[in-house]
């Protein structure tokens, strides 16, 4: 951008270099009184006055700038094209301009159509009928879930500006944080409400309750602590996940070792003769949290033995793909899943049989938490089912190779 000051034409006379006139002048008298030959003195005389003019800088003149912004139409389009936000600019009620993002999201069809038609939307209208403009949230403008803000802002008397920002992850989240705390609140209040019920019962009969009746409701009491205990436990270990998501685990574990213990553990003393495994003879070294993988593979197994064929055998084997993964899987042989529930079941609070998943002592938790640890270790989570032949849940890692480098 051109500044304030301009140079002078050619033809406008340069300021008179009086000073070094006056030292040529000297040198050539000097020269002369020495002796030197006059044409000699003359031309030396004539170079340095010459050298002089050509060294003397053009005077500048001062432009002042014209107050305001001035900018063209094909200007204010160059300026507004490639901005991350859809704005469009009206003549009065009647787009003429919009960026590729506004095109983007409403439609190339809008150049030239009045913005009341192009948005037809109560709060967009009611905002272009302003005087002075401003500002207002439009749900459902590009479709049923989304949210915007959209902005109006005069530039003159005639021309309008409309700023368009996508507040639509921001409601997605604020809905996922208030279903979740409700479905929280609703998880606890239940085995809440079990305890005070029974303890007020034998607080109210005291010492003529029946002894078998306070065992009963005491047992009661203490299976509902423990679901609450569960409860909160799950809550504190996805909070803790979901804030560690990012940071992607270095140490390097041998997950042949973690899935043998993680799975007799999961399983526990009383079911452990119900758990297969099948893990090769050779380390399988991945990087990751220890804790969280064996978390993984603990939850997965509870889940197979608790929801499979009570009976029944649950297999956990690992083994490598051809791109070098680690290839984890549990299988139940119960009675399967329905295929419209598969792509929930990694919701907090997901079930598929509510009652039995009480019944059974579940949180609602378990596959949610195992979705972020496989998500943090890089990893990727399916689950296959079919009814009448049970569940697979298969995890697949990345593994690493004797010399520290990743292998897939």
């Amino acid at each position: 951008m051109a500044g304030p000051y301009r140079s002078r034409p050619m033809s406008e006379s340069r300021a008179i270099p009086w000073s070094a006139i006056g030292l040529a002048l000297a040198a050539g008298v000097f020269m002369l009184a020495a002796g030197t030959d006059f044409w000699i003195a003359l031309a030396v005389v004539a170079i340095w006055i010459g050298s002089a003019f050509l060294l003397t800088p053009a005077p500048q003149t001062y432009v002042p700038r014209p107050e305001g912004m001035q900018l063209t139409r094909d200007g204010m389009r160059e300026l507004i094209e490639h901005s991350g936000m859809p704005l469009l600019l009206l003549d009065d009620e009647r787009i003429v301009m919009a960026n590729a993002e506004a095109r983007e999201v409403l439609g190339r069809h809008i150049l030239g159509q009045d913005a009341r038609v192009a948005f037809r939307h109560p709060a967009a209208v009611d905002l272009l009928a302003r005087e002075r403009g401003g500002s207002v949230t439009v749900q459902g403008l590009t479709g049923p879930r989304s949210s915007w803000q959209m902005t109006r802002q005069p530039i003159d008397g005639r021309y309008w500006l409309i700023e368009l920002i996508n507040r639509t992850a921001e409601a997605d989240i604020s809905r996922a944080h208030t279903d979740f705390v409700a479905n929280a609140s609703h998880e606890l209040r239940t085995p809440l409400a079990s305890i005070i019920g029974y303890v007020e019962t034998l607080a109210e009969e005291g010492d003529d309750a029946e002894p078998e009746r306070a065992r009963k409701f005491l047992d009661t009491v203490l299976r509902e602590a423990k679901r609450l205990q569960h409860l909160v436990d799950d809550l504190l270990s996805l909070s803790r996940v979901e804030a560690e998501k990012h940071d992607q685990p270095r140490s390097k574990l041998d997950l042949n070792m973690i899935a043998e213990r993680a799975a007799r553990d999961g399983a526990g003393p009383e079911r452990a003769e119900r758990i297969a495994l099948h893990l090769p003879e050779h380390p399988v070294t991945v990087r990751g949290d220890s804790e969280q993988v064996e978390q993984v593979v603990r939850n997965l197994v509870d889940n197979a033995l608790k929801y499979g064929d009570a009976d029944g055998r649950v297999d956990v084997s690992l083994s490598l793909d051809e791109r070098d993964m680690a290839v984890l899987q549990v299988r139940d042989r119960g009675e399967g899943i329905e295929p419209e529930h598969l792509p929930h079941l990694t919701r907090r609070f997901y079930r598929t049989d509510p009652g039995r998943s009480r019944a059974a002592g579940g949180t609602g938790l378990g596959l949610a938490i195992v979705k972020h640890i496989v998500e943090r270790h890089r990893g990727r989570l399916d689950i296959e089912s079919k009814r009448g032949q049970g569940t697979t849940v298969t995890i697949r890692m990345p593994t690493v190779g004797a010399d520290g480098e990743d292998l897939s």
